[in-house]
């Protein structure tokens, strides 16, 4: 297909020009090219397409239909190359899915994408969010965050920070219950925790060293990490919250750290796209910007 279109677009511009030669210096080509693209094209149609002797060709009666109708044509093509290759960013159009967990929702991911909306009217998002892991394939995500390790060489993926994990507690809960002096004071205290939707089953408490820990009895569960955050702040009971999700709460003083020598290694947030190719606008300005949102501390406390 290729190489008829490159057939046609030699041959209009011969029967534009005076002379082969003449078609071959406006193409940047040499004249035996075009005379071979014409045999080509002659012998696909079954038709003579210009008479030639050795002074000047002439085109013939088919080859003046042919040229009427493969101009608009080969115009049209190029035109539709033209605009798809010089949409800059500012004219980044169209829809765009993301998968986010569900904690990182309407407090991070919903204002990011308001400011795109802002700057590019014709964006349109369908954000996901959930706590399972999304199968980028079946719900054609184009833009991904997911905490924690990312090994699918089917993404590209940027780590943009890392997320701490602290246990935390109201102020309240600490002065009628007392602050635990270690994790044997704290297995006879109120826990919550967070339910994983995947299996059903209460999430551990991640720790140094690489160890988890499983509340023997914790007072509050759910799926939903804000739930637990709202439970840990009536002081129901201690958590382990996400930085993200404590540190805004412990700079207001509603919430104090405790046991920091348990914390464990920072998880990592990434943001990914899967490998399909040439990146459209539209997915290139909205991953770029989620990027650099969430490897901005001022926007994304850690």
């Amino acid at each position: 297909m290729a190489n008829r279109l490159e057939l046609l677009r030699i041959f209009c511009a011969a029967a534009e020009a005076d002379s082969f030669k003449e078609a071959a210096q406006r193409l940047g080509i040499s004249p035996q090219a075009v005379t071979r693209a014409i045999q080509e094209l002659e012998g696909q149609f079954g038709e003579l397409l210009f008479h030639r002797n050795t002074r000047q060709s002439q085109i013939t009666a088919f080859g003046e239909g042919l040229a009427t109708a493969a101009k608009s044509r080969v115009q049209g093509i190029d035109e539709l190359f033209r605009t798809t290759q010089h949409k800059g960013d500012k004219e980044a159009t169209g829809l765009v899915r993301i998968a986010a967990p569900s904690t990182l929702g309407d407090g991070y991911l919903v204002p990011p994408l308001a400011e795109l909306a802002a700057l590019h009217p014709g964006l349109r998002f369908d954000v996901r969010l959930s706590d399972q892991v999304s199968d980028v394939v079946d719900e054609q995500i184009d833009i991904g965050l997911r905490v924690g390790f990312m090994r699918d060489s089917r993404f590209v993926a940027r780590t943009v920070c890392n997320i701490p994990f602290l246990i935390v507690g109201a102020p309240g809960l600490v002065a009628r219950v007392g602050k635990p002096k270690n994790l044997d004071d704290l297995e006879n205290k109120p826990t919550t925790v967070t339910l994983d939707p995947n299996t059903g089953r209460p999430w551990p408490w991640f720790l140094s060293e690489g160890r988890q820990w499983h509340p023997k009895a914790p007072v509050f569960m759910s799926t939903d990490g804000r739930a637990e955050v709202q439970a840990v702040l009536a002081g129901m009971g201690f958590g382990q919250l996400t930085a993200y999700f404590a540190i805004p709460h412990l700079r207001a003083g509603q919430l104090v750290e405790l046991l920091p020598k348990l914390a464990p290694t920072p998880w990592t947030l990434n943001v990914y796209r899967p490998q399909r190719g040439p990146v459209p606008a539209r997915i290139r300005v909205v991953y770029d910007h989620l990027v650099k949102v969430f490897s901005d501390v001022t926007h994304f406390p850690r």
